[in-house]
């Protein structure tokens, strides 16, 4: 075997479709467009999720609920977490930026202090935003809660 005898195996090639080449092409008249009706026209285009007139899937759906647009949804953490993360890297100081260091968050995500967990050593944190008894048992600790 020679590069100049290779060939396809068969029936791996097909030939192409030519349209509008004449009726002994067997692709001639309507050149498989159809009779009449906008598909059959030049410049036919049909929009996405077009259902050939039926009344489209997303209009047939019951529609439900409301998606407040202006939501604001927080990364939470507990002070039990805070505590864990003190013990484990021995910090006093945790903020946004050492938990997007560390993986805990993504760059867009914004962190909620809850107060669910013990939390015994005296840290200074500067989050988004923070529960009354999580701010409570900081500040009783000696820490401070920067909320930015």
């Amino acid at each position: 075997m020679e590069l100049h005898n290779l060939k396809p195996a068969e029936g791996s090639n097909k030939s192409r479709k030519r349209i509008a080449r004449g009726q002994g092409s067997g692709h001639g008249g309507t050149s498989t467009r159809g009779h009449k009706g906008d598909g059959s026209r030049s410049g036919h285009y049909t929009k996405r999720n077009f259902e050939g007139g039926q009344m489209p899937l997303q209009m047939r759906l019951p529609k439900v609920g409301f998606k407040n647009p202006n939501r604001v949804s927080y990364v939470p953490f507990n002070l039990g977490q805070l505590q864990d993360f003190a013990e484990k890297f021995n910090l006093d100081t945790i903020s946004k930026e050492w938990l997007l260091e560390k993986g805990y968050i993504s760059r867009t995500d914004k962190v909620k202090i809850l107060g669910a967990g013990e939390l015994t050593a005296k840290l200074n944190v500067s989050v988004h935003a923070c529960s009354a008894s999580a701010k409570e048992a900081i500040e009783k600790l000696g820490g401070s809660i920067n909320i930015a």
